[in-house]
């Protein structure tokens, strides 16, 4: 699988480059997005623009591991979806389960608040 990282103060963006998310695709970014809840910065950015077919046992993996992040006192924003992917995530009922922007910018704004919203209710998590 095929990504770029670019590591900002106070998350990650993480572009998945390839067209097609499948199950066991899934399962390899799980093992490398999950690993970045042991970081200092643990907030994610997940780009999915260049994505245009995903499956519902991936999509269904993508909720699973934003969930993670948020038990963790830690933010997953997905952004820049193709209409395709997203009219798929809302037909099986996924999309409602997933924090989704328009674009980065939005992403980038969603996490920084929510970053901020932790510190001022010093809500980190579970300890």
């Amino acid at each position: 699988m095929q990504v770029k990282t670019d590591t900002k103060e106070k998350f990650h963006v993480i572009t998945v480059t390839e067209p097609v998310l499948s199950a066991t695709m899934t399962e390899e970014l799980a093992g490398c997005l999950l690993l970045y809840l042991q970081n200092d910065v643990k907030n994610l950015v997940l780009v999915l623009k260049d994505m245009t077919s995903i499956d519902v046992i991936a999509a269904e993996k993508i909720v699973y591991m934003q969930q993670k992040f948020y038990e963790n006192g830690a933010s997953f924003v997905i952004c820049e979806l193709q209409k395709p992917v997203e009219d798929f995530l809302d037909r099986h009922e996924l999309l409602e389960m997933m924090n989704v922007t328009p674009t980065q910018s939005e992403a980038w704004d969603i996490v920084q608040m929510e970053e901020i919203e932790r510190e001022m209710f010093g809500d980190d998590g579970p300890k």
